[in-house]
């Protein structure tokens, strides 16, 4: 599951680097220096993704990783609720729906996979 959640993240950093224009139409209007928080964004998600996968830094990454997906998630409300129109994204609520759902299965994700939490499986 870490490994997994790495390379989604390595994916995400890769499309904020190289297709900033598309993640700029869905960022919300209040947040401030939106390119550059794009680009900050984008290597983030690299950092994360290889300390989620080094023991010392596993648990710092998980929390990060899952504050992140709580921040970001105003923006896919907005690409949703907006209809923004990006290339290779659906843009019905077959894609929208679950997406939005899913954020909370990341967070959940990123703390369970970096062991800050073990919910719902004990660990022995």
């Amino acid at each position: 599951m870490r490994w997994m959640l790495a390379a989604f993240f390595v994916a995400a950093g890769v499309a904020h680097l190289r297709a900033p224009e598309a993640l700029l139409a869905i960022t919300p209007d209040w947040v401030p220096f939106a390119p550059q928080v794009i680009f900050a964004t984008g290597l983030f998600e690299f950092a994360a993704a290889a300390a989620l996968v080094t023991r010392p830094f596993r648990a710092w990454a998980g929390i990060a990783l899952a504050v992140y997906a709580v921040c970001v998630w105003p923006a896919n409300f907005k690409h949703a609720f907006e209809g923004i129109d990006i290339a290779s994204i659906p843009s019905s609520w077959w894609y929208h729906g679950p997406r939005l759902a899913f954020q909370p299965v990341i967070v959940w994700w990123a703390l369970f996979a970096s062991g800050v939490i073990d919910w719902p499986w004990r660990r022995k």
